[in-house]
């Protein structure tokens, strides 16, 4: 791990591997450690830049209030770290939001896009736990929603045959900046790129595990709909994080596309 200092601020990072720069942002409920399983094989082909979101790891607060300003973030860090002018990314959950907008807001400095378990937006009742979790979280702490993640992130199923996964995973998310999670709860809460999505021109493969209840595949189709040209790909027996759940089928969706060779439904 190691930190860079930018107008003040420091950013954790990770950087492996060499060849084509790709960076892989992590979701809310996780942190960048979240892809140790599918890093090996990444940095076999690949120059691999993962960072901590603002409040995650050793990544400083910072007041960001939208998921735009989380992608115009992750473009300064980009610029900070010296990455080459066009960069693959691939985001998971909040990360594929802020993978969205850094398409939009900053498409040129990307290249392929690839996003797991996502959204356009969410329906009205959807919005109402990200609301619900910042109110948790600021009035008593990250370690009021732990359970709440868990529940969001894994089906119960895995949750039962993988607890040292559910151990590590609130152990990694407990340190995090309460008001940054807050924050970006709320922003999530407000999203709506169904307007803007036409917009985007970089190739584009979205994902969805087949189980996710957090971001249903129904919505992640919708993105791929609405983005021209996109593939998609439904993630087998895998919830919201296929990089813990199946990140062999994960890797090899990603590299396939990468490589120019994948199809998708899309």
């Amino acid at each position: 791990m190691a930190t860079i200092g930018m107008n003040g601020v420091t950013v954790e990072y990770r950087q492996d591997g060499r060849g084509p720069a790709l960076l892989l942002l992590h979701s809310l409920l996780t942190e960048m450690s979240v892809f140790d399983r599918v890093l090996p094989p990444l940095t076999r082909t690949h120059r691999v830049t993962c960072l901590n979101l603002p409040g995650f790891g050793a990544s400083d607060p910072v007041e960001l209030n939208s998921v735009g300003e989380h992608a115009d973030h992750v473009a300064r860090v980009m610029d900070a770290l010296s990455l080459p002018p066009t960069v693959d990314v691939f985001g998971n959950g909040f990360g594929a939001f802020v993978a969205l907008e850094l398409a939009i807001r900053h498409g040129t400095r990307i290249g392929r896009l690839m996003v797991a378990d996502t959204a356009p937006g969410f329906p009205e009742p959807a919005r109402a736990p990200f609301r619900g979790m910042a109110e948790k979280v600021r009035t008593i702490g990250i370690s009021a929603i732990l359970d709440t993640a868990i529940g969001r992130m894994f089906p119960v199923a895995f949750q039962s045959t993988h607890p040292e996964v559910v151990a590590a995973r609130k152990a990694a998310l407990a340190p995090a900046d309460a008001a940054c999670f807050a924050r970006a709860c709320l922003a999530l809460a407000e999203l709506d790129l169904r307007s803007r999505l036409a917009s985007i021109r970089n190739p584009t493969l979205v994902m969805c595990g087949a189980l996710d209840q957090t971001t249903p595949p129904a919505l992640a189709r919708e993105v791929a709909s609405a983005i021209p040209g996109a593939l998609y790909r439904d993630i087998d027996d895998s919830g919201h994080c296929p990089m813990l759940e199946q990140p062999e089928a994960l890797v090899s969706m990603l590299e396939s596309f990468m490589s120019g060779s994948g199809k998708g439904d899309g």
